[in-house]
């Protein structure tokens, strides 16, 4: 299995690969997407879906594409030109988020944090109250930031339920990784990816809309559907109930992988997959700072699953990547935006959040920089 470019794996067959349940799915024969078998699947990863989302929600479902076409699915499924679309921006995501909303003409209103730093969500309601009457379309976080390693956080913004704004909820990097409650947390549409801490391959997009954000995609103009065919949730639905009807060929192979990571996951248990992965980030964050690594999230705000850290001094960001790819099968994240060249992101998410990653990368550093 290749890794994401946040995550950090060991490469390679045999020994290397001691968890072949990641890729398991990928064995089932294929499958035409209107199959009554796969559809029988792709039902049954929805309920699972349901189940790591902590959501009631009947509309949860994988789309076709990667983290960013779940991102662009909620997004253009909620905004029409025009409307006003608040973003908390304190990362690499959040921005992407802004650009995604510019690009379907929504009046973009930026909450600005520090990178590396939570956003406060005291700032984000103040804007929802302050900006556009208070009637703006949306808010929307990023959960956990991959650029920096900060968690954000957005419980707070339950009180966006007692508003006509909706609360958007980025997920891709903390979705089986930490604790995410959508409906405790009243967020109206999320979105995730399947080859971070869900432990699938890549290539779909779990995504999970509230009644009240469906509500909104039929409350649309007749004369304003939604821009883009490929990701209108009204038509997505024909994977999810009968009479099911033709919209795109999905893969049967990725859904296939998706539901066997679920079923991993479920196997062990959502509280334990969580506080594996607190505990091997811990054991990681607590060696990079002996060997001249600084983290850059604070502690109380810092994902266990996504390690931001500044390089040693004097170290060769592209060399030193290059060569634990090349000699050790290590592969990590560089920075991104401000932190590019200076910082890495060391992705320990799903099957790679166990001590053997730990202790392989740890004795690679204190080779290559001796």
């Amino acid at each position: 299995m290749s890794p994401g470019v946040s995550e950090l794996l060991l490469l390679g067959p045999g020994p290397s690969n001691p968890y072949p349940e990641a890729t398991a799915g990928l064995a089932r024969p294929v499958l035409g997407h209107l199959d009554p078998e796969f559809l029988a699947l792709y039902a049954e990863v929805g309920e699972r879906l349901r189940a790591v989302f902590q959501t009631a929600n009947r509309v949860t479902l994988p789309v076709s594409g990667t983290g960013s076409a779940g991102m662009e699915c909620c997004l253009v499924n909620l905004l029409e030109p025009g409307d006003t679309a608040i973003v908390g921006v304190n990362g690499y995501f959040g921005e992407r988020l802004c650009e995604v909303a510019r690009r379907i003409g929504a009046d973009v209103v930026r909450v600005e944090g520090e990178w590396g730093k939570p956003l406060d969500p005291a700032r984000l309601l103040e804007a929802q109250r302050t900006t556009a009457g208070g009637r703006a379309r949306l808010v929307a976080v990023v959960h956990a930031e991959t650029s920096t390693g900060v968690r954000n956080d957005v419980a707070p913004l339950q009180a966006l339920q007692e508003t006509d704004t909706l609360f958007v909820l980025d997920t891709v990097t903390s979705l089986g990784g930490i604790p995410v409650e959508i409906d405790a947390w009243g967020v109206d549409a999320a979105y995730s990816a399947t080859q971070k801490c869900l432990g699938a391959v890549s290539g779909l997009a779990p995504v999970t809309f509230s009644e009240r954000a469906l509500a909104r995609v039929a409350d649309r103009a007749a004369d304003k559907p939604i821009s883009s065919f490929y990701l209108d949730a009204g038509l997505l639905d024909a994977y999810v109930y009968e009479p099911h009807r033709y919209h795109h060929t999905a893969s049967s192979v990725l859904v296939s992988a998706l539901h066997a990571g679920l079923g991993r996951l479920f196997d062990e248990g959502l509280p334990s997959a969580w506080e594996r992965h607190r505990r091997i980030g811990e054991l990681l964050q607590g060696a990079l700072p002996a060997l001249g690594f600084e983290l850059i999230a604070p502690a109380e705000n810092r994902l266990p699953q996504l390690t931001a850290t500044r390089l040693p001094a004097g170290t060769d960001d592209g060399k030193t990547r290059r060569r634990l790819r090349d000699e050790f099968g290590i592969e990590v994240g560089g920075g991104l935006g401000p932190f590019a060249g200076q910082a890495w992101r060391i992705g320990l998410m799903g099957h790679g959040a166990r001590e053997r990653s730990v202790a392989s990368l740890l004795g690679a550093l204190r080779v290559l920089l001796g």
